[in-house]
């Protein structure tokens, strides 16, 4: 069987953040003192020499990159400072970028103006569009935003972003299975799929591989963030959408605008407590562990991993503002609040999830589940021989 070397490959990775795998000598110890690599999945040393090679094809089908968390212990003691937990994140921005069939996760990884440039035109044509089609008579004795921009026009709005999201990011999910898996992906029978399914939502909602590592702080972190943001996006995007039933509530009572203030206890405002507790302890803590470079996840910090910490703290940020201000009933404050808040959260809904380190959140549990279904296969052939 031929393989396919890219020479160039060490150079284009570099583009992603690659800095310190030309140190690795392969003593094989950040492999050994990794407590989530297996007999089967090998890692980090073995992605560090695929790249040293150019193996391109190898990285595309690697599961590895997925089922490593960067908790930093390799990286804290590699000999020669090659970093490899910094390469495993360096495997996730480029085939984040393989799988996106759009060309944008490249250009957002791989160049910071970029992405910050897409970010800004977003969120001002989100702001144009929020001032050129307001009510013409707002009400400004108490603070309603559906007096401003009514529900219906919002929750159109909201369906066609759910209808980009869920497209982007479910046809980069395709392209990762078939990446993954290969010519196994129709070998294996739908029965072993079917049969290791809670695999893909036990990783999801709990991540718990990541509980594995010797600093289960970064694991709890990782799990505020993910659970917080997933929480609001949940509820915004997928239930509170086009007159979606959720228990029991209708549409007008609990639309994306709403202006209904529930009761204290009420569960969709005790949700969306948890999600801004959650998400503004996860970011200030890792944006603090970044600015102080206080652990090895942290001291190489790309400028993507710095634009979803701050975009995903401004837009809870903005939105307990305008919670506040529609509590106190201050109208102007509220509605000025309110573009300003939209003009972070969409950009970030509409670019980062599907293009950046938010897509991580579909892809690393899809492997998992793939590389179970990988392994219940090996058994039944094993059995069957």
């Amino acid at each position: 069987m031929s393989v396919k070397v890219d020479p160039n490959l060490m150079k284009e990775l570099k583009a992603f953040g690659l800095e310190d795998a030309n140190k690795c000598f392969h003593c094989g110890n950040c492999t050994a003192i990794c407590p989530l690599s297996t007999p089967e999945n090998p890692f980090p040393r073995k992605l560090v020499k695929y790249a040293q090679m150019g193996l391109t094809d190898r990285i595309l089908q690697s599961p590895e990159p997925w089922l490593c968390y960067y908790c930093g212990d390799c990286s804290d003691r590699c000999p020669r400072g090659a970093d490899p937990g910094e390469t495993m994140m360096v495997m996730r921005r480029y085939l984040t970028s393989k799988y996106d069939w759009t060309g944008f996760a490249r250009k957002f990884y791989t160049s910071e103006a970029f992405e910050i440039m897409a970010i800004a035109v977003v969120g001002i044509l989100v702001g144009l569009g929020m001032v050129l089609f307001r009510a013409d008579n707002p009400n400004m004795e108490h603070a309603f935003l559906n007096s401003v921009w009514p529900a219906p026009a919002i929750e159109i709005a909201d369906l066609i972003m759910g209808g980009i999201l869920s497209v982007l990011l479910l046809s980069n999910t395709w392209r990762c299975v078939k990446f993954t898996m290969g010519d196994q992906l129709k070998k294996i029978p739908l029965e072993i799929y079917i049969s290791q399914a809670k695999e893909l939502i036990v990783h999801f909602i709990t991540q718990k591989r990541f509980g594995e590592c010797s600093d289960r702080t970064q694991w709890i972190v990782h799990l505020l963030i993910m659970t917080g943001y997933s929480t609001v996006f949940l509820l915004v995007v997928v239930f509170l959408a086009g007159g979606i039933h959720v228990v029991g509530l209708s549409w007008d009572k609990i639309a994306f605008q709403r202006d209904v203030i529930y009761p204290f206890f009420h569960p969709v405002r005790l949700l969306g407590y948890y999600a801004t507790f959650a998400i503004m302890y996860g970011t200030t803590y890792a944006l603090i562990g970044r600015l102080k470079k206080s652990k090895a996840p942290y001291k190489n910090s790309h400028p993507t991993d710095w634009m979803f910490l701050i975009l995903l703290q401004l837009t809870t940020l903005t939105g307990i503002f305008v919670h506040f201000t529609r509590l106190l009933d201050w109208p102007m404050t509220t509605y000025v609040l309110y573009v300003v808040h939209l003009m972070v959260a969409v950009p970030m809904l509409v670019l980062e999830v599907p293009f950046a380190k938010w897509a991580h959140l579909a892809f690393r549990p899809v492997v998992i589940f793939l590389t179970k279904v990988k392994e219940a296969y090996a058994e039944q052939q094993k059995a069957a021989a």
